[in-house]
């Protein structure tokens, strides 16, 4: 039995096939999710996931623990997937997506924000999770499946930030070490996907008009 990272990483090392066995379970089905969101056809985003377990098992050697090893293997999954999208043209540049995104009208209502004074600009009350939605409304398949639906139509960089943070569960600090960016650079990609999201969710809901 396995009880802890280092031994977990010890057996990967080892070529010890119930421990990749043991990695696969925890991991593979999220990385298949985010492979697809940044690739855009579930096909292709499992045979991304593929690519990445084979980068895990040839570079466990050379992993030296800065990160968490889930961070690591996601860290793996994002570049293969990265490299995937742009071969197959369906989108640009890893290194375009996280720049400043350009955006004909605010993605948000201009209401939640500071009108004037010392904190102009800043939120009057920020988005927060969609899992913060009444249970019996998220256990319906119809929102969990309207749930995703808004998440694909975001532009990739905020859909890439959501996933990770709000569908997978990683930290602030986690999904700016596997995506290469600053804090407040996913933050604000974070506030603006999860105002798009509850947008939706909420017209659906009935709680807003669509306008």
């Amino acid at each position: 039995m396995l009880t802890s990272e280092t031994e977990l990483i010890a057996a990967l090392r080892r070529r010890d096939e119930a421990a990749f066995m043991l990695l696969v379970e925890r991991y593979h089905n999220q990385m298949v999710r985010l492979a697809r969101s940044i690739v855009g056809d579930s096909a292709v985003a499992e045979e991304v996931a593929q690519e990445a377990w084979v980068g895990v098992l040839r570079g466990v050697a050379r992993f030296e623990g800065r990160s968490s090893l889930q961070t690591w293997i996601f860290t793996i999954l994002t570049n293969c997937a990265r490299t995937r999208a742009v071969r197959e043209q369906r989108t640009w540049p890893f290194a375009d997506w996280f720049g400043d995104e350009e955006e004909p009208e605010p993605s948000v209502d201009p209401a939640r924000f500071q009108s004037g004074g010392r904190w102009q600009g800043h939120w009057l009350y920020a988005p927060v999770s969609w899992r913060t939605i009444p249970e019996e409304h998220l256990l319906a398949q119809e929102t969990l499946a309207l749930i995703q639906q808004a998440i694909d139509a975001l532009p990739l960089a905020q859909r890439t930030v959501i996933q990770l943070r709000d569908v997978e569960g990683l930290s602030a600090a986690e999904v700016c070490n596997i995506l290469q960016i600053g804090e407040s650079n996913q933050r604000v990609l974070l506030h603006r996907a999860r105002a798009k999201v509850q947008r939706m969710l909420a017209h659906y809901l009935g709680q807003e008009s669509p306008g």
